[in-house]
């Protein structure tokens, strides 16, 4: 059997070709000059993706974590330095951007590097600027003269285009960007690599496709149970599937020893999340025996899982916990446990660095920033890292575990997607995480972007993956994870309101829906189309010999009638369930206090008595008081025909359906009022018999014409068909047999072919929706953008619609500076935690009003957008609309910061409040608000907030 080509040796497969020996071929001058700045050779793919920068072709580069693939982002900063023109280099996130900017200005000097981050505005005029890529989006809608001699642009971790929430931003820089650029473009090992290529050729021009699956450092795979460590593999393929080299194992050996234990274990504990077992006799009147009763596992302490890493020489670990608490509880355990993994010169050096990186925070906030703790931490060697530690304390954390001072860093997942800090080993605690809905089992492409900051290039022989074993844990499965190393990557593209703006604007509306289906998205749903096609046609062909005939007649015009008959039978049977639905909906509502009843079947059968009507007269659910004294809601799920009232009674005012009193004397009282009822009267009650609210009552609710019309119709079909000759014929089973398969897969086919046309233009669709949207509000008129669409193509957040039009309509325009802060902080803050914790806290009345009508302009937005067909803004979320307006009057952050609100999530949430305040005053003229968005970023931008590490 045949292993399929991945996608590295399809490359290598090419590159064979195109050089023939697969020798590497001469090197430039550029090429050479750069290659002499580094101290290692560079690998095959890193030559070869600068080989193909130089010849002026556009670069996709796909190779795992650590392998460094940012070498070729490096060399477009050489070329473009070389030909005396600008390279832009964009990263996902603010901390990549600061750390590679620390990186090329010690290479290149402060003079000829730039920042530009939402936070930091460094040299932005300078040959080489990094930014994020939400600034370069930007600077193309605005036609920045920034651009002017901008020869290329590196798109660090592009595999972010995948991300749901800010992907879009990808492609549209990847679209917009002048034809004169050259594209470098930085991804982690995806497998459609090829396809994303191809895609980048057909907007970009020639794109170069250069996959690497090979680690530079070999990754090997081990398992804890207890305190002992266990290879995942047996043999020399100990690093699992996939490792390069001549006669790799595809589909290596699960350690065998690794499977005893566990399963022997799995046995001996059960996990600590069940309840305990019950003391006691069997179910057999037998005590059990103690060692037949499964013990509780506890997983080993954290403390424990760091001394046996150290002993073992796998230290520096990162430990990925998925809970900032559960980080933070990790390092309190080790120092609980007095482990120590640094030497008093370290330690010493150790508090020199942090005093240095931290003298600017005012010393009143240190105590509430943890900074005690924090500190008692990094000197014994360990740290949390997670985005609730303010972002300097992260940053500082970085710096020492990447200067070899730290040993043991406890992490969320985030720490794996970007910032460059590996380590020797990698700890997995669980492979399941909370994903804010339930806890769901890591992914093949998690598990290897966690475990690819195992191996520091250069310094580590081999990086290896610890997963910590516990009851339900399979060392197969794992297996399983560890050999998926790549993942497919997918558009999240759709269209935004500013985005809409800013295209119409600059290429009128024709235009602007072409370049959009020039986006991946629309990229792989026609590739998506071309192969359900292909199968519609297939099903197609296949239906042709499936074609009946019949010699008394035409059976296809039989089948058809038959179908017909079907069809509308089954209209019939549902129209009737309907309209007996709806009869009863109508009775229950109907019902109030007092009521007797009797519930004509389900599991409420018998006489009851209503205590409280129902409250909703769409989905009523009245409550009761059963003959049994039992308080129940009746649905409608509990009643086959509609209920009428038979009696009623007068019900006290102090009833309380919780006292077993009342309820007693009411339902003597309900039975004391039927004594004296007909029994018979009763029956035809609960039969549905005694009026029209029965079955006769359910035909009218839909009209006795329809159903007359719906009778009289399938009649005429029966009569047409007993007339038809075919319905004589003696082999008419087998006919219909196959009658009904030719219809299936025509049914199939006609499905498949709704499929396609669903997907074709999908985005240019979606576009006009948008536009036509637009229209109607008066921020586009045809091909032009109106005033008021100027001002939304400024505007740059999720919420930018609601955002246009709270400037438009003067919503804020008698705010305060703390009074804007709040209101505008409910359009870029959302909860970590959606459960309702009740109304948000609100600063006073002028804001509560304000807040009362942005959320009725937002009702009013989503009712326009579900009209159009659309879902793009979400509910604005007020529950950082008193901290922020407390933090712009000047209240300290002490009083602030609690257990849900972390310094780091304070910092970040008022940074992106500041980010729009600062869009919001632009985009205000020369009104009064924009002296009232800037007088709030002034009040907001201090303490924390303010302070910076790049200088």
């Amino acid at each position: 059997m045949t292993t399929p080509a991945g996608p590295a040796d399809r490359y290598a497969a090419f590159m064979r070709s195109r050089d023939g020996d697969g020798r590497r071929g001469p090197s430039s001058p550029a090429l050479t000059s750069f290659q002499a700045m580094y101290e290692f050779e560079f690998d095959d793919f890193q030559f070869a993706a600068c080989r193909a920068l130089d010849e002026g072709h556009g670069v996709l580069v796909a190779a795992p974590t650590g392998s460094g693939k940012t070498v070729v982002g490096e060399f477009a900063v050489h070329l473009a330095l070389t030909r005396g023109r600008k390279c832009f280099y964009t990263t996902p996130i603010k901390a990549l951007s600061n750390q590679k900017y620390g990186d090329l200005v010690r290479r290149y000097s402060a003079a000829k590097v730039g920042l530009l981050t939402g936070d930091n505005a460094v040299n932005g005029d300078a040959p080489v600027v990094v930014m994020t890529t939400e600034v370069l989006r930007n600077m193309l809608y605005a036609g920045s003269p920034t651009l002017t001699g901008l020869s290329h642009v590196v798109l660090d971790e592009v595999h972010y285009l995948a991300d749901r929430f800010r992907g879009a931003v990808w492609e549209e820089v990847i679209i917009h960007l002048p034809e004169s650029v050259t594209l470098t473009a930085l991804s982690a090992t995806v497998s459609n690599a090829e396809e994303f290529g191809d895609w980048l050729t057909s907007v970009r021009g020639g794109t170069s496709v250069i996959v690497d699956e090979h680690r530079p450092v070999p990754l090997w795979q081990h398992m804890m149970v207890g305190s002992r460590l266990y290879d995942m593999f047996a043999g020399p393929e100990r690093d699992g599937p996939g490792r390069d080299g001549p006669g790799r194992s595809a589909r290596p050996e699960v350690n065998p020893e690794l499977i005893r234990v566990s399963q022997r274990d799995a046995t001996r504990f059960r996990s600590s999340s069940h309840p305990p077992a019950r003391r006691g006799r069997d179910g057999r009147g037998h005590r059990p025996a103690s060692g037949d009763r499964p013990q509780r596992f506890m997983p080993p302490r954290r403390s424990e899982v760091i001394t046996r890493l150290d002993r073992a020489a796998l230290l520096p670990a990162i430990t990925f916990i998925f809970s900032r608490a559960g980080c933070d509880a990790a390092v309190q355990q080790c120092l609980a446990a007095n482990l120590r993994l640094t030497t008093s010169a370290e330690a010493n050096e150790i508090a020199a660095i942090v005093a240095e990186r931290i003298a600017d925070i005012p010393d009143d906030d240190l105590p509430v920033l943890g900074y005690d703790d924090w500190m008692a931490g990094l000197l014994r060697g360990v740290a949390a890292h997670h985005a609730g530690l303010l972002p300097t304390f992260k940053e500082v954390v970085e710096e020492l575990f990447a200067a070899g001072l730290i040993r043991a860093v406890f992490a969320t997942e985030t720490l794996a997607l970007g910032i460059n800090m590996p380590a020797r080993t990698v700890v997995i605690e669980r492979l399941d995480k909370w994903n804010g809905e339930t806890h769901a089992a890591l992914t093949a492409g998690e598990y290897t972007q966690l475990t690819g900051r195992a191996g520091r290039r250069g310094i580590d022989v081999e990086g290896h993956a610890v997963v910590l074993w516990q009851p339900g844990t399979d060392p197969l499965a794992v297996a399983g994870l560890a050999g998926i190393r790549t993942y497919p990557l997918n558009s999240s593209f759709q269209p935004s309101y500013n985005m809409a703006v800013n295209l119409v604007g600059q290429v009128g509306r024709e235009r602007a829906a072409k370049l959009l289906e020039s986006s991946f998205a629309q990229f792989q749903a026609d590739r998506a189309v071309v192969g359900l096609a292909r199968k519609a046609r297939n099903l197609r062909e296949s239906a042709s010999g499936l074609a009946v005939t019949c010699e008394r007649g035409d059976y296809a015009e039989y089948a058809t009638l038959r179908a017909e008959l079907s069809q509308r039978e089954k209209e019939q049977s549902k129209d009737r369930s309907a309209a007996r639905r709806a009869a009863v909906i109508e009775s229950l509502g109907r019902l109030s206090r007092g009521d007797i009843i009797v519930v004509p079947g389900g599991r409420r059968a018998g006489t009851a008595v209503v205590v409280e009507a129902a409250a909703d007269a769409t989905a009523p659910t009245p409550l009761l008081l059963t003959e049994h004294r039992q308080i129940k809601r009746l649905g409608v799920a509990e009643c086959p025909d509609p209920v009428k009232a038979v009696l009623r009674i007068a019900i006290p005012a102090r009833f309380s359906p919780r006292s077993p009193q009342h309820r007693k004397d009411l339902a003597a009282t309900m039975r004391n009022k039927l004594a004296d009822v007909d029994p018979q009267q009763l029956r035809r009650a609960a039969n549905g018999h005694d009026d029209a609210d029965g079955a006769g009552g359910a035909r009218r609710a839909t009209g006795p014409s329809r159903h007359r019309g719906i009778d009289q119709e399938i009649a005429d079909l029966r009569r047409r068909l007993r007339e038809h000759p075919c319905h004589a014929c003696q082999d008419g089973q087998a006919h219909a047999r196959q009658a009904e398969r030719y219809l299936r897969t025509e049914r199939e086919a006609d499905a498949l072919d709704r499929k396609v046309a669903s997907r074709a233009h999908v985005i240019a669709r979606t576009f006009g929706r948008v536009c036509a949207l637009l229209e109607q509000l008066g921020y586009l008129r045809g091909d032009e953008v109106t005033k008021d669409g100027k001002m939304l193509a400024s505007i740059y957040s999720e919420l930018d619609l609601l955002t246009a039009e709270c400037l438009r309509r003067g919503i804020w325009s008698e705010l305060g500076p703390a009074e804007l802060a709040a209101c505008v902080s409910a359009l870029t803050f959302e909860s970590r935690r959606q459960e309702d914790n009740g109304p948000p806290r609100l600063p006073g009345s002028k804001v509560a009003s304000v807040v009362a009508a942005m959320t009725r302009l937002w009702g009013e937005l989503y009712g326009i957008e579900h009209d159009h067909g659309l879902s793009f803004l979400r509910e604005p979320d007020f529950g950082f609309a008193w901290t922020s307006h407390a933090w712009a009057s000047g209240r300290s952050l002490e009083q602030l910061l609690t257990n849900e609100l972390t310094a780091g999530d304070f910092v970040r949430a008022v940074k992106q409040l500041i980010d729009l305040l600062d869009q919001i005053r632009a985009a205000a003229g020369d009104s009064a608000l924009a002296g009232t968005a800037a007088a709030a970023v002034t009040a907001l931008r201090r303490g924390v907030v303010a302070y910076t590490s790049v200088q």
